[in-house]
């Protein structure tokens, strides 16, 4: 898999930190799947107070560097402008993002496919394409029924991708422990 040494503490770290974050993904995964539309809701705000820092530091950067920048302010103003808008009316913002979602599932599915395909024949490699069939899964049954269910699927889309990624993650934790011994 690996085609250069690595040393034997990064895979004790990683076999630590991916076994706390699996159950911080499995937890939040099962809040997303019993609450979706708060975790809709809570995912859409998040990204919305990102884009809106984004949209400030953006701003900051070009009245620093250059004042004339008509293309960086504008990337500016069109950071804040659209963060606002999704803060004051997020269903709207949950159905945009249920649909840039099901992009990132279709992409997370290939890159899942080849994951698991890359570190075949061991052990934790179905969970992977496991993982990944359940993105493409999530990502079509988004597709299917957007926009009306959108903050319905869009919690629901994010708490079960949570739940299997933390699944995955903790059961690499265990693996990564066991073939260090």
């Amino acid at each position: 898999m690996w085609k250069y040494p690595i040393e034997e503490n990064l895979f004790d770290k990683f076999a630590k930190y991916s076994k706390i974050s699996g159950v911080i993904f499995i937890i939040l995964g099962i809040v997303g799947i019993i609450y979706p539309v708060f975790m809709a809701l809570t995912t859409v705000t998040f990204i919305s107070w990102i884009m809106l820092f984004a949209g400030i530091t953006a701003g900051y950067f070009t009245w620093q560097s250059n004042k004339n920048d008509v293309i960086g302010w504008l990337k500016s103003f069109v950071l804040i402008g659209i963060s606002l808008y999704i803060i004051n009316y997020p269903m709207i913002g949950a159905a945009s993002l249920g649909l840039l979602l099901s992009i990132f599932f279709f992409i997370d599915g290939f890159a899942g496919v080849f994951l698991s395909l890359s570190m075949r024949p061991n052990k934790p490699w179905i969970l992977w394409m496991i993982n990944a069939i359940f993105s493409f899964a999530i990502g079509i049954l988004f597709i299917l029924s957007w926009p009306f269910n959108s903050a319905y699927i869009v919690g629901l889309l994010v708490g079960f991708s949570l739940l299997f990624d933390g699944i995955a993650l903790l059961s690499g934790g265990f693996y990564f422990k066991k073939i260090m011994k």
